[in-house]
């Protein structure tokens, strides 16, 4: 049974526990010879590892995806804590409890999901209805989309990210929709709760959050649209049009190419539902950041990708229910 968790150790620790293998990367020290660089996982988050000695050895037969028992202690360096190794071997999965690798949502899933098939029976166009009928019918996708992950790393980068991220911006299209004259408020809600499906393909998230090879080749977005297409077929008399549009909302919800998006968005709807997208991942991703910052003080630390420290003297970060409650 695992007693160590990446969330509660500190510096000077030992360490003698499981853990998965997320990445692994040989390195050359400047004399040449070889060290080995890990990230470390469980449901807590993540730690940079280092192997500076028997590193041909403690490498051999352990890949990314693995659970690990690693033995050594934890250091300090450049104001992060890692776990200087002595040794790490292969674990059996049949040994370990799944539940203490994966982070999930602090949400209820149910209620979430039940929240987002509720918000989706008050769609007007029978087409519309019809196509969530097909979904939600659909057992395999229902047990996949309340488990997925949003992203690997990024924001809602948890078992439930999926289904939270998708209920919060179908909510947020519910109220914009109200606010702005000759908005299809159908189309945009459809568009929220579907934008995203792909990412049930797109990863892989028994134990691990990872690329799966389908996800990698293809991206949620083309898979994403394969899985609309399937579904509208078995709808009679389904408009093309209708169909287009909603193709669209998919394939331009990250706005422009650059972000991965085969096309920009071209619609009012598809214009909306990218900076809806925006929102919610942003103020996630910031959120989860500012809450797992250890710096202290009125400021977190420098956040590379968005270039730029967060002042948090007046952020409210622990209020998680924005938008599960009725």
């Amino acid at each position: 049974m695992k007693k160590q968790y990446i969330g509660s150790i500190r510096a000077g620790d030992p360490v003698n526990d499981i853990f998965v293998l997320s990445e692994k990367n040989i390195a050359q020290k400047k004399d040449g010879s070889d060290y080995l660089n890990v990230l470390l996982s469980d449901k807590t988050g993540k730690i940079k590892g280092v192997v500076w000695d028997n590193v041909d050895k403690i490498s051999a037969g352990k890949n990314p995806g693995d659970f690990v028992h690693v033995k050594g202690s934890i250091s300090e360096y450049k104001g992060s804590l890692q776990i200087v190794i002595k040794n790490m071997e292969a674990t059996s999965s049949d040994l370990v409890d799944f539940s203490d690798f994966l982070p999930s949502t602090k949400q209820n899933i149910d209620s979430m999901f039940e929240r987002l098939v509720k918000l989706s029976g008050s769609i007007e166009d029978k087409h519309l209805k019809a196509l969530f009928d097909a979904f939600w019918s659909d057992s395999e996708f229902v047990e996949n989309f309340k488990q997925a992950p949003a992203a690997k790393k990024m924001h809602h980068a948890y078992s439930g990210g999926l289904l939270e991220h998708t209920l919060s911006m179908a909510l947020l299209a519910d109220k914009i929709a109200g606010h702005y004259s000759g908005i299809d408020r159908d189309l945009l809600v459809t568009g929220a709760i579907l934008h995203d499906i792909g990412k049930i393909r797109e990863f892989v998230y028994k134990f691990s959050i990872d690329y799966s090879d389908e996800g990698r080749l293809l991206s949620h977005i083309v898979i994403g649209v394969g899985m609309l297409d399937e579904k509208i077929k078995k709808i009679s008399q389904f408009p093309d049009t209708l169909a287009v549009l909603l193709r669209h909302m998919i394939v331009s919800h990250h706005g422009t190419r650059d972000f991965g998006s085969p096309e920009p968005p071209k619609t009012i709807d598809a214009v909306l539902l990218n900076y809806i997208d925006e929102i919610d991942s942003k103020i996630s991703g910031i959120r989860e950041y500012i809450a797992s910052d250890e710096t202290g003080g009125n400021w977190t630390s420098y956040h590379k990708l968005l270039e730029r420290h967060f002042y948090t003297a007046n952020n409210s970060i622990h209020n998680k229910e924005d938008y599960t409650g009725e």
